[in-house]
């Protein structure tokens, strides 16, 4: 449908310098603790409740705005390789969404590999979806998420009917690697790399067909899907994951000038990042809005 290519300022210019001699200062060996710590670093909105249920069978986190008026519901994916990640360390992040927009956040705790392999973290997503549909009708909803959240939830939109729309961060959409930018953004990232996806995609996939489209929704047949919109840093290796998108009907794809994976998660941090929230907000408030308004 369209790319929207958003320049860096100044002030993310010296930000990302910062962040990238912080990380180069100190290497990490990711582990599941470490990654949810890394995500309660995200700043707490104000207005939130946040308890926690279950949807569909699926535990997970709501995030609610005190302010929350209507029925608008979004069903919130998040990342992690399909390895790590919880629904307890994406309340921030999902609540920013949720209060900037005035949409009620369900993030689910789907379950995940290697314990659980492919196609467990799907069904999941889509009981949880379901069972938000059950209790809200599907005109109420959108379905967000991020890196392999946001491969997840490109297939519910494709695969189940009913959501009004849906927000993509940094999704991972290629489980295959086949990616141009695998390997031209391997030495701009300082986050991703393909011997990380490659682990990730292994662990869940197993010797399961990489190209299978229930696992990499990139190559599933065109189907008519709600709008999608789609951010991405220019410094990532799965830049090419949303760029080959961006031709497909009713997505719009917003590219973000030197920012990293899943750039969002670091609002207060970078400018972009709550340029992109707000941006994101808009999005669900127009499409969730009743039709006719």
């Amino acid at each position: 449908m369209s790319e929207i290519h958003h320049p860096s300022t100044a002030a993310d210019r010296a930000a990302l310098k910062a962040m990238r001699a912080n990380l180069a200062a100190t290497p990490v060996v990711p582990t599941r603790e470490w990654f949810d710590e890394l995500l309660e670093q995200v700043p707490p909105a104000d207005g939130m409740v946040y308890s926690e249920a279950q949807v569909g069978g699926v535990p997970g986190v709501w995030c609610t705005p005190v302010s929350q008026q209507t029925a608008d519901t979004m069903l919130y994916l998040h990342g992690g390789v399909f390895v790590f990640g919880s629904a307890h360390a994406y309340r921030k992040l999902a609540g920013q969404i949720a209060v900037r927009s005035g949409v009620r956040a369900f993030v689910a705790d789907y379950r995940r590999a290697p314990e659980h392999p492919f196609p467990a973290a799907l069904d999941d997503a889509r009981a949880a979806y379901r069972g938000l549909t059950a209790q809200f009708g599907a005109g109420h909803l959108a379905i967000v998420g991020d890196s392999a959240g946001g491969g997840l939830a490109l297939s519910l939109l494709r695969e189940e009917p009913g959501a009004r729309c849906g927000v993509l961060l940094s999704p991972w959409t290629d489980l295959a690697l086949t990616g141009g930018t695998i390997e031209s953004k391997a030495d701009d990232d300082p986050l991703l790399s393909r011997a990380g996806l490659d682990a990730g995609a292994r662990q869940y996939l197993g010797d399961h067909d990489r190209r299978d489209p229930r696992a990499s929704p990139l190559y599933a047949s065109a189907r008519k899907a709600p709008p999608i919109q789609v951010h991405v840093g220019t410094a990532e290796v799965l830049l090419d994951d949303s760029l080959r998108l961006r031709n497909q009907d009713r997505v719009e794809v917003h590219t973000w000038e030197g920012m990293t994976h899943v750039f969002p998660s670091n609002v207060g941090f970078f400018e972009a990042a709550g340029a992109a929230l707000d941006l994101i907000a808009k999005f669900l408030r127009t499409e969730l809005a009743p039709v006719g308004e």
